[in-house]
């Protein structure tokens, strides 16, 4: 799956599942300042992002999630589990 793929995937759950605007969803947009989500908000994203995971990629570490403050921070992160 392409990164922008990955953020397209990214980007519907986040309006569906988290109430946000369309609009407001950009690779740019701070999870915190921007989105208001926190880390529970993010363990969740995750989550729902499995879906589209292959099987045999196993579970992403959450640990990597500790660093990431933007929406592309989260899609570069998730592009190994999601090849």
């Amino acid at each position: 799956m392409s990164k922008d793929e990955i953020f397209e995937k990214l980007k519907g759950i986040l309006v569906s599942e988290f109430e946000l605007d369309e609009g407001d969803v950009t690779p740019d947009a701070l999870l915190g300042d921007d989105l208001d989500l926190d880390s529970i908000d993010s363990i969740d994203l995750i989550v729902k992002m499995k879906e589209f995971m292959p099987a045999d990629k196993g579970n992403v570490d959450p640990s990597i999630f500790k660093t990431v403050k933007t929406v592309q921070d989260v899609v570069d992160a998730l592009v190994p589990y999601m090849a």
